[in-house]
């Protein structure tokens, strides 16, 4: 399968889930939050545990076979966190890292920013919020193709 065809199907999925606000599952373990994403033969899965300090995984499966994950760590490290605001960055993923957020976002008084190392195969990355100039959250991601 094209590279391309699973960025796409990624973003669709991401915005169809916890960006976008979509149903969770049944949880897969005791206390996790599952949403799950569909199309054809691909399909999403991104399971978290926690909310203010927090843990998951992101992957996709082509033909019921993992294709590709991401894992994730991050917190809320000060007052004035908007996790709505967070959702509204995770909508906006650029083609070329679809991994969480664009590279920067703005909006009344929160920044957003994401640096990435590395490409779709195999890549690391940190987002942060700010609330004017206190950083209120980080999020720390790694991940790449599985054979």
């Amino acid at each position: 399968m094209e590279q391309i065809t699973l960025i796409h199907f990624l973003i669709e999925a991401k915005q169809a889930t916890y960006a976008g606000n979509g149903p969770e599952g049944i949880p897969s373990r005791p206390e996790s939050h599952d949403l799950t994403f569909s199309k054809g033969n691909l399909k999403y899965i991104d399971t978290y545990l926690g909310s203010e300090k927090f843990a998951g995984e992101e992957a996709i499966w082509v033909d019921n076979m993992p294709f590709w994950a991401m894992n994730y760590m991050g917190r809320v490290i000060a007052d004035g966190f908007n996790g709505d605001f967070l959702k509204e960055a995770l909508q906006n993923p650029p083609l070329h890292m679809p991994f969480r957020g664009p590279n920067s976002y703005k909006k009344d008084d929160f920044s957003y920013t994401c640096t990435v190392d590395g490409g779709f195969d195999w890549f690391s990355g940190l987002e942060e919020i700010y609330t004017g100039t206190t950083k209120v959250y980080e999020c720390m991601f790694h991940g790449g193709l599985i054979r």
